[in-house]
């Protein structure tokens, strides 16, 4: 903190209020080193204090979303600035500057927030589940990197994002359990109507404040629900001895106060239940110990003084200046992208990266080689991709068909794309990262990761890079089609009224536009399973090149030459270029 007394106040208020409104989290930060503490002060007390605003019942609705939306424009001026005359925002701008931490990922769960003020109902747990993960998520990613900075070999790292969100699922139920006096104080119910409408009557009297036997069924039922959550004994595995230590006690704190709840009975209903002293006594004491010695055994990393940091962080909204982000290295060559006219660019590559094993067999060298090679190529085509203004890039990375490969080759390209993304090599560009593909053989360690990625970009916009792995076309109609059956067989559609609108609104990503253009490295002529339902109207690019010789002009020469193409989607030629896909004929002229 320096010697500035208006930022060691600010400190010392984000600490105060940690105390006094959240002690069990202030009791957790208590584990951590004490050069990280102001960090998770700051970030705790700007959870709360944002939510402070949502919640004051002293203004009207439109007036506390007002109140939200100017803290968030606030944050966003002063993150540019580096210093802010709120005390708390001026710790947390602190925090992302000394600590270099992507506030960006916050912007979903503040804009979650500014909505509650609002209220909220949640018609099933899905809804339910939506609305937790969003707000928590970002706060507690912020948290795994604010480890990653300092140094941790194993920052949070799970075995399963599945297990990382249920746990969290366990906290936010919790936390509405234990606040649920508070809630219904302000006439807000956070539960889903799909619990509720388990005990009859039960919504009603917990409006009314009524304690009741449907009240307490509901109370059990969700205490249980909550403990069977947060007690996840994988959650831990292969993570650092210091975290893991505070995820135990998190645990074990969350557990004492769902016992607080069950026992608090009617009393739940005036005010909010609290373990007792003794219990978190006999939690906490033995937790200190353990993380006392496992952070003496692990060197820390501080940042520099603030001043010596001249990184700014990127400012927390949608459309992220791409001034924030680095721009791509030129080619080696100078060489500058054509100019194409906008309607003559597509919106949507997609890549079959072909040839990376005869590459390297051509050079005597193992076949992942050429995989490695693949690798490099890839960063240059996504590179030429943000220099032409291409929005999105869908790679063809490892088929449901690879599997039939050596074990060998597999086991090297798993280790590859685990290096890679990893790696993060587009970290500092504006590139969202996605993931499409199955879960299912894939090393778990890769598929955190990959989801980790995912979350941790989701907000950036200049390109959308769409990694196919464990990708298979049929699979994914096939699934599509399960899916859209089982809404059918719900009611939720009239299956001789469902369009094709219905169908891609099952595919794992809905939102995903049709390609424009397929390029095919490697002098094979076939679309191999890729992407069937959203290339049917793609023009097809078939190169000789294999894909470890390829860069950023092979793609720029790619889209040049789609610019050249009339496409007419079924039309003749004297009817507009761009007509409806929608009302296409089956078969181009």
């Amino acid at each position: 903190m320096g010697d500035d007394p208006s930022l060691r106040a600010a400190y010392r208020l984000c600490r105060r209020q940690t105390k006094a409104q959240d002690p069990a989290q202030y009791a957790l930060i208590q584990l951590v080193p004490a050069a990280l503490r102001p960090a998770c002060w700051a970030l705790w007390a700007a959870a709360n204090a944002i939510d402070d605003l949502a919640d004051d019942r002293t203004a009207a609705a439109f007036e506390r979303a007002a109140q939200v939306e100017e803290w968030i424009t606030a944050l966003e001026r002063e993150l540019a600035d580096g210093a802010s005359t709120d005390p708390i925002r001026h710790a947390l701008v602190d925090t992302a500057l000394r600590w270099r931490l992507d506030l960006t990922r916050l912007h979903g769960a503040l804009l979650l927030v500014r909505d509650d003020a609002h209220g909220r109902r949640f018609p099933d747990w899905p809804a339910w589940r939506a609305w937790a993960r969003d707000n928590l998520l970002p706060w507690f990613d912020l948290l795994r990197d604010l480890f990653d900075r300092a140094g941790v070999p194993v920052a949070l790292r799970l075995d399963s994002w599945e297990v990382y969100e249920q746990f969290l699922d366990g906290f936010r139920l919790t936390d509405t359990l234990t606040d649920l006096s508070a809630d219904l104080a302000q006439h807000d119910l956070l539960l889903p109507d799909e619990v509720l409408n388990q005990y009859p009557g039960a919504a009603d009297d917990l409006m009314y404040l009524r304690w009741s036997p449907a009240v307490a069924e509901v109370i059990t039922h969700l205490t249980g629900l909550a403990r069977q959550w947060v007690n996840q004994p994988s959650l831990t595995r292969g993570m650092h001895p210091a975290p893991a230590t505070i995820c135990h006690t998190m645990a074990d704190l969350l557990r004492a106060q769902l016992d607080a709840v069950t026992s608090a009975g009617p009393s739940i209903l005036r005010g909010p239940p609290r373990p007792a002293l003794l219990t978190s006594t006999r939690i906490l004491a033995p937790a200190r110990a353990r993380a006392a010695l496992a952070w003496s055994l692990t060197p820390v990393t501080v940042p520099p003084p603030k001043d010596a940091v001249r990184r700014r962080p990127p400012v927390p909204h949608r459309t992220v200046p791409r001034s924030t982000f680095r721009t791509p290295p030129a080619h080696p060559s100078g060489q500058q992208p054509p100019k194409i006219p906008a309607g003559q660019t597509p919106t949507h590559v997609a890549v079959i990266m072909d040839g990376n094993g005869r590459w390297a067999q051509q050079r005597g060298l193992p076949r992942h080689e050429g995989h490695r090679a693949g690798a490099t190529a890839v960063r240059e085509v996504v590179y030429g991709a943000l220099e032409i203004g291409l929005r999105h890039l869908t790679i063809y990375t490892f088929s449901t068909e690879n599997w039939k490969r050596a074990p060998e080759e597999i086991d090297a390209l798993l280790r590859l794309l685990h290096s890679e993304v990893s790696a993060n090599p587009f970290r500092d560009l504006d590139v969202r990262l996605r993931w499409h593909g199955g879960a299912d053989r894939l090393p778990t360690d890769l598929v955190d990761l990959l989801r980790m990625r995912e979350h941790s970009t989701r907000t950036r916009t200049a390109l959308t890079l769409t990694m196919c792995i464990n990708y298979g076309g049929r699979d994914e109609i096939t699934r599509a089609a399960a899916a859209l059956a089982r809404s059918t067989a719900r009611g939720h559609l009239n299956p001789n009224l469902i369009s094709e609108k219905d169908f891609a609104q099952h595919l794992p990503h809905p939102d995903m536009p049709d390609v424009d253009l397929l390029w095919r490295t490697g002098n094979e002529q076939r679309t191999s399973n890729f992407l069937p339902w959203h290339t049917t109207y793609a023009e097809l690019y078939f190169t000789p090149n294999l894909w470890p010789d390829t860069d950023r002009r092979d793609l720029w020469l790619a889209i040049t030459e789609y610019g050249r193409r009339q496409r007419r989607h079924g039309a003749t030629a004297s009817m507009p270029t761009r007509a409806s896909r929608a009302e296409a004929d089956p078969c181009d002229s």
